[in-house]
């Protein structure tokens, strides 16, 4: 594991190695408020025992009306630090860093009325739904509680924020041309949403405070969010975490015979043009083959999530030579529906 458990420093925040936990929303363990739960705080520190590099907490939600579900963690007010901190306190034992992810739902939001960067109809779980467009007036106020949630995120001891742009949210709304239409200065440049959020996040918080933006890979082609990620980087940004982007309306590509996910190929191809640590992701199933991931691909941090949900221990596991578990994939993963009757958490733990 030559690389694996290499140090990797993003801006100036030394990781002890490559392994990330990326954000998981954990249905179902909040309630309305949007508040930390002992469950929560307990889930966190096992995984930050378990020996990963950094993890970064599952999408919280910037406004009460942005939530993808109406028991999703909330960063919306000053009530929420508290919870919040019990959280980083809990990692912070184990001397790991803990970035949380900063969402908003858009259109993919649970209640009725939901917004997008244009009037759109698109499927949401199954079912056709619509969104009508974001004023000028709402547009600004969701970019001001992206950086009072980042200003929450300080005061409740998270290492820095990732800023969610991807997996068909709000941000991932505005860098799609297929989905923003807007004929004023947010359609006509579609990154300036989220550039004028972390321009005025950098301001506001400490200087060492880590700011990175979970990009979608095909926005809507790998070509668009490769230069999305060039202006990222230009803009200030410390690291790029990529997943998929609105995949209803994007163009996946990767070539004939390649080894791993179009996801990691697209990681490895930002990955050339820009010089700030890149994150892949993508049914990564064991230490051996998140080793050859980091080899063969030039990106500099792996995300093992389900991994990390079947067995917490996977990276120390990893580490020692150990069998590390895997997720079965479920049709519905049962790690959500209910951690103990995850069929890959049962077998790994029997043995």
């Amino acid at each position: 594991m030559r690389q694996l458990f290499q140090p990797l420093t993003i801006h100036n925040l030394t990781l002890k190695n490559r392994i990330s936990v990326p954000p998981m929303v954990v249905y179902h363990w909040a309630d309305d408020t949007g508040t930390v739960t002992d469950r929560q705080t307990e889930h966190y520190r096992e995984m930050a025992k378990g020996g990963a590099g950094l993890i970064i907490q599952e999408g919280t939600c910037v406004e009460r009306t942005g939530r993808l579900t109406d028991t999703q963690l909330g960063i919306w007010e000053d009530g929420h630090i508290e919870g919040l901190k019990r959280i980083t306190d809990a990692v912070h034992q184990y001397h790991t860093p803990i970035f949380v992810q900063l969402h908003h739902a858009g259109v993919f939001g649970f209640m009725e009325d939901t917004v997008c960067p244009s009037d759109i109809t698109c499927n949401v779980k199954g079912k056709e739904k619509q969104a009508r467009a974001l004023t000028i007036e709402e547009l600004h106020r969701i970019q001001h509680s992206f950086v009072t949630a980042a200003e929450r995120a300080v005061k409740a001891g998270y290492d820095g924020v990732e800023i969610h742009a991807c997996h068909n949210y709000l941000i991932s709304q505005f860098y799609n041309t297929l989905v923003n239409r807007r004929t004023d200065v947010y359609g006509k440049q579609p990154s300036l949403f989220a550039l004028e959020i972390i321009s005025e996040i950098r301001r506001r918080v400490p200087e060492s405070f880590v700011i990175g933006v979970r990009l979608g890979a095909f926005e809507p082609t790998l070509a668009d969010s490769i230069a999305h990620a060039v202006e990222l980087e230009e803009n200030g940004v410390d690291f790029l975490d990529i997943s998929y982007g609105f995949e209803q309306r994007s163009y996946p590509e990767k070539p004939e015979n390649y080894p791993f996910s179009d996801r990691i190929y697209a990681a490895q191809e930002i990955r050339k043009r820009v010089s700030i640590p890149v994150f892949a992701v993508g049914g990564i199933t064991s230490a051996e083959q998140a080793e050859e991931i980091l080899q063969k691909t030039g990106v500099d941090m792996v995300d093992i999530g389900r991994g990390t949900l079947v067995n917490p221990n996977w990276a120390n596991d990893a580490k020692s030579g150990r069998d590390v578990g895997t997720c079965l994939y479920c049709k519905t993963c049962m790690w959500r529906v209910n951690s103990d009757k995850c069929p890959g958490r049962k077998l790994f733990f029997s043995k």
